[in-house]
């Protein structure tokens, strides 16, 4: 368990985050003022974003910020669902919400269990007193979404996919010969043995082929 503080006028928040391993936490703080203009937007519009995450946790892959995620949100007032493609570090307005991704990630392909989560920011304009609120921070994950739940009255937001990858080999590695190719191989070798050393007619054995045996099978 890490604790993260974040000073505001007047007031200090600590907020503790969980680490999920290989993925991070990040803190997050309250109330902030509205940015930009208070018109509502019927269709999403990009406002300013945050920090990239950084880090593929010493593993190689496709750097964070070349990620793409999709991430959908929910008004549950009005049933009306939209999808948001956005890389790590950008933010998206949709009426009184705002959706921040800071991170995206998806299991290696050699890993036993497959899994796809996004760190996502979710920012409500609340009516009772005209302020933006961090409703939500934190992992949301697309097999497990009861892992961790968006609530809030009127907004869902889940995640959907992220365009990823990871190399299936390193540098260093060395790649053998396919079981097909081993099998055609080997018998192919084993031909050209038996033939190499079947007895010639009226002859002698070629050379390498053992006498016959004389004892009773």
């Amino acid at each position: 368990m890490t604790s993260f503080r974040c000073v505001a006028p007047g007031r200090r928040f600590v907020v503790a985050a969980l680490l999920a391993s290989p993925l991070l936490a990040l803190a997050a703080c309250g109330p902030r003022q509205a940015p930009g203009n208070d018109a509502n937007a019927g269709s999403p519009r990009e406002v300013a974003g945050n920090a990239v995450m950084t880090g593929n946790g010493g593993l190689p892959g496709t750097p964070m910020a070349e990620r793409v995620a999709e991430i959908r949100i929910l008004n549950k007032r009005n049933g009306i669902t939209r999808t948001l493609k956005m890389k790590p570090g950008q933010a998206f307005r949709v009426d009184n919400a705002i959706v921040r991704l800071r991170a995206c990630e998806q299991t290696a392909p050699w890993e036993e269990v497959p899994e796809t989560g996004a760190f996502v920011q979710l920012d409500v304009r609340e009516s009772r007193d005209n302020q933006w609120h961090r409703i939500f921070s934190g992992w949301l994950f697309k097999e497990r979404p009861d892992r961790n739940v968006v609530q809030h009255p009127i907004y869902d937001v889940w995640v959907m996919s992220c365009a990823m990858s990871w190399p299936e080999t390193g540098s260093d590695t060395v790649k053998v010969a396919g079981k097909a190719g081993l099998e055609g191989g080997g018998n192919e070798a084993l031909g050209n043995a038996s033939e190499s050393r079947a007895p010639q007619s009226g002859g002698t054995p070629s050379p390498g082929a053992s006498a016959p045996s004389n004892s009773a099978e």
